[in-house]
């Protein structure tokens, strides 16, 4: 008998953590990012120029130790601090692949060339919550 109640307490045990894990698990992918990754908030786009369009982004990011949200392949990433800090934007990869980069003169931001001329230019603004980056694209 005393063996049963054992077992009960056991079952009852378990099934208690994994309710606890159940729950613990779903709170985490509803509200949390995962350690080195970033997320795109908000997008704003302005196409009223003629042949420039300048877009805001916000973007939240869960960097690791010694990293700061930044950006990566033309993609919301987390960076070397020491990057950021230095503002040698062009060391974080800010462009696509077959893009060169290039530093604004006071360093706020940077540019990236596409081979036919095409010239995005990305300036940095940052507050102690979010990193917002500002493009404009010029044909």
């Amino acid at each position: 008998m005393q063996l049963l109640r054992v077992a009960w307490a056991l079952t009852g045990a378990a099934i208690c953590c994994f309710l606890i894990l159940l729950i613990h698990s779903r709170l985490l992918k509803e509200g949390q990012l995962a350690a080195g990754t970033c997320e795109i908030v908000t997008l704003n786009k302005d196409s009223s120029q003629p042949r420039r369009t300048i877009a805001r982004q916000t973007a939240r990011c869960a960097c690791k130790k010694g990293q700061i949200a930044g950006t990566t392949r033309a993609r919301p990433a987390c960076v070397d601090a020491g990057i950021v800090r230095k503002r040698q934007w062009c060391e974080m990869v800010p462009c696509l692949e077959d893009e060169g980069c290039d530093l604004l003169v006071n360093k706020s931001g940077w540019t990236c060339t596409q081979p036919g001329g095409r010239v995005k230019t990305t300036t940095v603004s940052s507050d102690a919550q979010t990193s917002s980056h500002k493009n404009m694209n010029s044909n």
